[in-house]
């Protein structure tokens, strides 16, 4: 009733009849296909799998290597890096012992040039002492301990040695040369000289004129070394010179403060008791001073003298007033 369904029928029935090796496999490389996808499949994460254990190994390996790396390092520069600390180490113990050593080996050297200085001008003044035996021993021992603390502050000099020698006119002759020789013997012991101003000299001299002398003579002799000044007859020199000595005898701000000043004053008067006092002395210089220096006819300036110039001058020079008695024996000649 129905041919293409018999057709159909027909083949269907003569295409199951053949041999089945002769049957066509439409699936077969279907079949295949899928087998190698399954294949690579496997084979891509097999490799992923391994790199992903080689990643996840891999910072066990740094951490393992790490260490070894740093003992590495250590073992490199631990060598040299200790011994640069040894020397190191070395250099500042040797600088340190050497930095000590200087200022003990300074003192050593000082000390030892400050007990020569001592010594020598103990001597000197032992001999000065025989020569001159009609001084009062309180001027020797004054002298001596004024003049030694000087000489053995030699390291730290905070204000100039200023002495003031009186004497009567008997004892002009003792007042010049115990001065000098007094002056000397404090600079013989520094292997120094003596700076000697004569105020007869400069008497008659106009003020300005003397102000720039002393100063020339007082600064140009300390500069080269000298030690000592003497100034002889302080009283003849003219009022207003005298205010350079503010320079040289101020307590703070002297200009030269490792020296000495030896001044004399010849009073007016023939001479001077013994059983005065130090204290007396001091008055009698100073009265002696303020009459010679000041006048109602001297007009007060810059250039002259006045009382209140004049007083700030005698605290500078009236650290040691000492008097000197006549000496009997001294040549007429020189001094001793």
């Amino acid at each position: 009733e129905n041919p293409t369904k018999e057709k159909t029928t027909a083949y269907d029935s003569s295409e199951s009849k053949k041999p089945a090796g002769l049957q066509p496999n439409v699936y077969t490389p279907l079949k295949e296909r899928k087998a190698d996808f399954l294949e690579k499949n496997q084979e891509h994460s097999s490799t992923t799998s391994q790199s992903r254990s080689k990643f996840r190994d891999q910072p066990n390996i740094r951490k393992q290597s790490q260490p070894s790396a740093k003992n590495d390092s250590r073992s490199q520069s631990g060598f040299p890096r200790g011994w640069t600390l040894l020397l190191v180490l070395v250099i500042c113990v040797t600088f340190y012992v050497l930095w000590s050593g200087i200022p003990s080996l300074l003192d050593a050297t000082l000390s030892s040039r400050d007990t020569q200085i001592l010594q020598a001008f103990r001597a000197q003044m032992e001999k000065l002492k025989n020569t001159y035996q009609s001084q009062d021993p309180s001027l020797w021992k004054r002298t001596h301990v004024f003049l030694e603390k000087h000489l053995n502050a030699s390291r730290l000099h905070l204000q100039p040695a200023i002495l003031l020698f009186t004497a009567g006119r008997e004892a002009e002759k003792a007042l010049r040369c115990l001065s000098n020789e007094i002056a000397d013997a404090f600079a013989f012991s520094q292997n120094a000289t003596t700076i000697k101003i004569n105020g007869p000299d400069k008497a008659i001299l106009d003020s300005d004129i003397v102000k720039l002398e002393v100063d020339e003579e007082l600064s140009s002799g300390f500069r080269e070394g000298k030690k000592v000044a003497v100034v002889h007859r302080f009283e003849l020199l003219p009022a207003g010179s005298t205010l350079i000595f503010y320079k040289y005898c101020d307590h703070e701000n002297a200009a030269f403060k490792d020296v000495a000043l030896l001044l004399t004053v010849l009073l007016d008067e023939q001479s001077l008791r013994k059983s005065l006092t130090l204290q007396e002395v001091e008055e009698k210089v100073r009265d002696f001073l303020w009459a010679k220096f000041i006048s109602s006819g001297v007009p007060a300036s810059y250039n002259n003298m006045d009382t209140d110039k004049l007083s700030g001058l005698w605290s500078r020079i009236s650290h040691l007033v000492l008097p000197v008695w006549p000496e009997e024996g001294l040549p007429l000649e020189g001094c001793t």
